[in-house]
């Protein structure tokens, strides 16, 4: 009876490391990655030789220094006698600020304009079709430009609001539309009923966290009913009295009140002003990235087999409710990730807010303090740092979305 054995083990030799397959891409990896960290340390030697050379040194001290430039429109407590490194803080939050908001105009103006342009209304999907290829092939910045221009030639002075002679008024007595940018009402806080800051947070929290469950509760219970009946109850007012009606009692239970803007002097007082720069920077890239988005939310729609318009038509679903609950929740998965994409270049186009003197982070530390420490390396890196987080925590963010929403694989 013969035994059968396992054949003998071969013994490493380094000749496999090219000759054998199993070894042969790691080690042309590993070769490539150390080929690549001496190309880094060589350049990175031969910039900290150079900058010895000339006297100069690498340092981040400077953002403990002075500023000495005013900054209009900001979200903190800033002055001219403040540091570089709170100049460059407003500078993160107002970028923060108008990407946050043109991604969500954009996206509303994208899906809009993507629904329309595959109406059966033949003047409506033109006007669309018109939209996208006006707005998405002329650079941003020129759009950028255009706006501002409009707003500040078309809108009037505040000295136009000025006395009896006024030719112009505020709207319902709150808001003020100049060329300077719109006034609105500020919400205040006073020691009311409620004085500790934390526990205006919780019970913040506590109300939203109960609409959020209520409104869970109300879906399910017209999911419920229209199982039994065929026909889905309308829940839109009641959703918006448990998200709006609680809020609004504990807000006045806080003692809100509104600090509304006056004319004084040259200039409005009071309120929230909304700079012209920024409103231009927010509108440009609402406009132009939702040309794009448009196109995206179009191709997603017409990736959905029309055998599922079709199956949910036959069942008695009007086309509104057939494009709600059928159609676009498929076609995210065609959407998310090109939109990813946009969120991006959102990101990375408010870079162009100097070109109307909007002070996001490239004004500010790329910019004015670059020019007065001259410190450019330090800046530019600290810019480019800035830039590449934003960029991966939005990629993060919209990834993990996308991967809720694609088709899970049995």
């Amino acid at each position: 009876m013969t035994t059968l054995t396992d054949p003998p083990k071969e013994s490493f030799r380094l000749s496999m490391l090219i000759n054998d397959t199993r070894y042969r891409s790691l080690t042309f990896q590993a070769i490539a990655a150390v080929l690549l960290a001496l190309a880094i340390w060589y350049l990175g030697n031969n910039l900290i030789q150079n900058l010895r050379a000339a006297g100069l040194n690498i340092s981040l001290s400077f953002l403990g220094d002075p500023a000495g430039y005013d900054i209009n429109q900001r979200l903190v407590e800033y002055d001219s006698q403040s540091t570089h490194a709170r100049a460059a803080l407003v500078g993160i939050l107002n970028t923060l600020l108008v990407a946050f908001l043109a991604c969500i105009t954009a996206t509303v103006f994208g899906v809009i304009a993507g629904v329309l342009r595959l109406s059966n209304n033949w003047l409506v999907s033109k006007l669309m079709a018109f939209y996208v290829e006006i707005f998405r092939n002329i650079p941003v910045l020129i759009w950028i430009i255009i706006i501002f221009t409009i707003m500040t030639a078309a809108l009037p002075g505040p000295r136009a609001f000025r006395g009896d002679n006024a030719t112009s008024s505020m709207l319902f007595d709150l808001f003020a539309f100049t060329n300077r940018g719109i006034y609105i009402p500020r919400p205040v806080f006073e020691s009311g009923f409620f004085a500790a800051t934390s526990l205006n947070w919780v019970l913040v929290l506590a109300v939203l966290a109960g609409s959020w469950f209520a409104t869970r509760r109300v879906n399910a219970a017209a999911t419920v009913k229209q199982e039994q009946t065929g026909q889905r109850p309308n829940t839109l007012w009641t959703v918006l009295a448990i998200w709006f009606v609680p809020f609004a009692a504990l807000m006045f239970l806080m003692g809100l009140t509104f600090d509304v803007p006056a004319l004084k002097g040259f200039n409005f007082a009071g309120g929230i002003k909304i700079g012209g720069p920024l409103i231009a920077l927010w509108f440009a890239l609402s406009i132009y990235t939702g040309a794009f988005i448009a196109e995206n939310v179009r191709a997603g729609i017409q990736a959905v087999s029309k055998g599922q318009t079709e199956a949910a038509s036959a069942l008695g679903l009007r086309p509104n409710r057939v494009m709600n609950l059928v159609v676009l929740p498929q076609a995210l998965r065609v959407i998310i990730p090109p939109l990813i994409s946009q969120y991006l270049n959102i990101t990375k186009n408010s870079s162009l807010a100097i070109a109307v003197g909007y002070a996001d982070i490239t004004a500010t530390l790329g910019g004015i303090t670059l020019n007065q420490t001259g410190r450019a390396i330090e800046c530019v890196l600290l810019l480019m740092l800035f830039y590449l987080t934003a960029s991966l925590l939005i990629s993060m963010a919209m990834n993990v979305y996308n991967a809720s929403v694609k088709l899970k694989e049995r």
